[in-house]
């Protein structure tokens, strides 16, 4: 260990595990929460970009400077303020460059700054930035002592905690951050509306949120768009703080003769990538999900053109688009959660008025700590000028005392009764200051500076006059970004959505061609063309194999039941085709991790469904019930904890058998069992601890009889033996009956056994 080796030098704490661990944890998420995640409601920075902008004003990269480069910038702001990875604070920097990213954009970039491609910036030594006047604006007054200081990392620097932000950046530019239990989302506002908005709450401090949304109608993308969100839900998000925009593509009808047409989109949702997006519509074109459209092109340059042609000239447009919208990013939703942090430095989710309230009541702190520090240094100025004034009076023994004197500070002070400030500055004074022209120069200033005083001392004592200033200064903003300038103007617009149904009448361009949708037991559907008859050679995954084969066809619909007791729907159209293993079927429909499917049928609407759990509970269920109309699923069959669903057949005949796991088997008829919508049902077999093995639904014409495992069939001539009451025990199953105690097989077996019948 070394001759220095001291054992009492360090300092051991003894605590338990788990609560250390808690403890650290905590500051750690709390540390990303307020240092990555969350913006400020003052300034709408996080502190990268707060740090960004601090460092190119001391670089003086104003917006009428020369460009420097992205490097030296990224430099000085990991070297001084932020000692993390320059990649991070590059991206940081090139974000706030982009014009397709920012709404007002922080940083004005030259060089390649990206795309909506989604192509990477050039690196930091090939690019050059400086700042915007939305920037510049930010940092307004920031060296009159408007803002608190404090020391960086290593103390070496001061930065500021928050900037004066007289832009309205939090909502102006928005923000999405993510954080350990805590996330924000903002979407982009328009400018020259936030000030209106905030002028008002200024002048009516007790209007609400819905007074304020006369003048802020909603989010302003950079990209445009058609925002379709209904009025009530936009003013339901802006008062809570959450909710969300459903953002559509802007286009038009492009004209190319003998009838024919196309679909021009100008404008996409925000933050969505044209190229995959592109790829995208491609890739739902080769699945025959989008069958009213022949191709999309890519003839973009500056502008966004996206062109869709139709595959006929008699679709309508209207209805193409809806189907493009249902399935692309054409259609987007940005979702809203108001979190930020308050003056305070505590997150917490605000609404519009809760952020507009804050940020004006930074600008008032800002406008009276400008006064304060201004009114310092006109005070400061004043007591010079006293000063100078008395010693005018009497020149020559000022003279006097500083050529003979020993002590002429001390002299001039017992003198003319001068402070130390007073004495200081006069012996610092230039001769040519002694001749008269200054002494008339010297009271004009004095003069200005005891009305400046005195404003500044009214401003300062003055609410009133507080946010007169302020209102007058947000005014400035406004006019700056007016509707009328060609960056304020308003670029997304609000539209009704179109009331076109796409689910229904799609299906008139669909051609109707026979398949065989095949279903594995893992999960992985495909449709075959034609009506396969023997699906058991098909190729699956390892260890996977067919489990249902349903004959329809294209313009069908699919009902598939799963474990967990809920229906969902699948299009026979939008099925992916034979080659290959097909697309796990949950890539269609939102089936979770650890539910299982039991059932496909082709839909339909006049009939009548049995569906079972495992405990013993079932009810009979129209299956015009049982259409969902979310990828979620629909519950219809409800289990407790620990159940799941058995089975699912059509209820075709008038008696019912249920075998149990003991081997007990009991007849009784189908009427016995309820029609419902929904629920737990009734209980089909009884006995202690008695399980549902296998149910069956036949005709008493007909007769009960079985399948084994060869596909034989064998009838059972004295059923009537096992009849009773509906949950009653039943009894044993009769000799000869199946090992597997089920009436027929399932999944691969029963196709199987289908196929050696045949």
């Amino acid at each position: 260990m070394g001759d220095n080796f001291d054992p009492d030098a360090g300092h051991i704490i003894e605590e338990p595990f788990d609560e250390a661990l808690s403890k650290r944890y905590l500051a750690y998420a709390l540390s990303t929460i307020t240092q990555r995640a969350l913006p400020d409601a003052r300034d709408g920075l996080k502190p990268v970009h707060r740090r960004l902008l601090h460092a190119m004003r001391e670089l003086k990269l104003n917006p009428d400077s020369a460009f420097k480069k992205s490097a030296r910038v990224v430099g000085d702001v990991i070297g001084k303020y932020h000692p993390h990875g320059d990649q991070s604070v590059y991206e940081a920097l090139v974000r706030l460059a982009q014009d397709f990213a920012s709404r007002y954009p922080l940083v004005e970039g030259q060089g390649n700054f990206g795309n909506i491609d989604g192509d990477s910036a050039a690196a930091m030594r090939y690019t050059e930035t400086r700042l915007t006047k939305a920037a510049e604006l930010l940092l307004q007054d920031i060296e009159h002592g408007t803002v608190d200081f404090e020391d960086t990392y290593d103390g070496s620097e001061r930065e500021p905690l928050v900037l004066p932000g007289a832009f309205p950046n939090l909502l102006a530019n928005g923000s999405t951050g993510i954080a350990v239990g805590m996330a924000t989302s903002i979407p982009p506002h328009n400018a020259w509306e936030l000030c209106k908005a905030a002028r008002h709450l200024i002048k009516k401090p007790d209007a609400e949120t819905v007074d304020l949304l006369k003048y802020v109608k909603g989010p302003d993308f950079p990209t445009g768009g058609i925002i379709i969100e209904p009025e009530t839900a936009i003013r339901e998000a802006y008062e809570t703080g959450r909710g969300g925009f459903r953002v559509r593509a802007k286009w038009e009808i492009e004209d190319v003769g003998r009838g024919m047409w196309r679909i021009v989109i100008t404008e996409i949702p925000y933050l969505v990538q044209k190229s995959k997006l592109v790829e995208r519509i491609a890739l739902m074109m080769e699945a025959k999900r989008l069958p009213l459209l022949e191709d999309v092109l890519d003839e973009s340059a500056e502008d966004i053109r996206l062109v869709l042609e139709p595959k006929s000239k008699l679709v309508d447009p209207e209805l193409l688009m809806e189907s493009v919208f249902k399935l692309t990013d054409l259609e987007n939703r940005f979702p809203l959660n108001l979190n930020v942090l308050d003056p305070e430095g505590t997150p917490r989710v605000m609404s519009l008025k809760d952020v507009l309230a804050i940020w004006v009541e930074h600008r008032r702190e800002v406008a009276v700590r400008r006064a304060e520090t201004r009114l310092a240094k006109v005070e400061d100025r004043l007591e010079v000028l006293a000063g100078y004034l008395i010693v005018y009076a009497d020149l020559d023994e000022v003279i006097r005392i500083i050529r003979f004197e020993d002590k002429p500070k001390d002299k001039l002070m017992a003198t003319f009764e001068l402070s130390d400030r007073q004495a200081e500055a006069i012996l610092n004074m230039r001769l040519r200051s002694l001749r008269k022209l200054e002494e008339l120069e010297i009271r004009k200033e004095d003069d200005t500076l005891r009305g400046e005083r005195q404003s500044l001392s009214d401003l300062i004592a003055s609410p009133e006059l507080q946010w007169a200033k302020v209102d007058g200064e947000i005014a400035e903003v406004e006019k700056f970004y007016g509707p009328k300038t060609a960056i304020g103007a308003r670029r997304s617009v609000f539209a009704d959505a179109p009331l076109v149904s796409a689910e229904t009448s799609i299906e008139a361009f669909i051609v109707r061609e026979p398949i065989t949708a095949v279903l594995s037991e893992r999960g992985w559907v495909r449709a075959l063309k034609g009506h396969s008859s023997d699906v058991t050679e098909l190729k699956f995954k390892e260890g996977d194999r067919s489990a249902f084969a349903v004959k329809c066809e294209t313009t069908d619909k699919l009902l598939m039941f799963a474990t967990d007791g809920k229906f969902y729907t699948l299009d026979a159209n939008n099925l992916p085709g034979g080659r290959g293993h097909g697309e796990p079927v949950r890539l269609h429909v939102d089936l979770p991790d650890d539910a299982a499917p039991i059932g496909l049928f082709k839909y339909d609407p006049e009939r009548t469904l049995l569906i079972a759990s495992g405990e013993g509970h079932g009810f009979r269920v129209l299956e015009k019930d049982c259409m969902a109309a979310k990828k979620g699923g629909k519950q219809i069959l409800n289990l407790v904890e620990g159940d799941e669903a058995l089975l699912c057949i059509p209820a075709m005949g008038d008696q019912v058998a249920v075998l149990g796991e003991n081997k007990k088997m009991l007849v009784f008829p189908l009427e016995e069992i309820s029609v419902m919508t929904r629920g737990k049902g009734v209980r089909l077999l009884g006995g202690k601890g008695a399980r549902v093995a296998d149910v069956m639904v036949f005709s008493a014409e007909e007769g009960l009889s079985w399948l084994d495992g060869a596909g034989r069939r064998h009838a059972l001539d004295d059923w009537k033996m096992w009849c009773g009451k509906r949950a009653q025990a039943g009894k044993m199953a009769p000799r000869g009956f199946p090992r597997s105690l089920r009436f027929s097989p399932r999944g691969s077996e029963f196709l199987a056994s289908q196929a050696k019948a045949q």
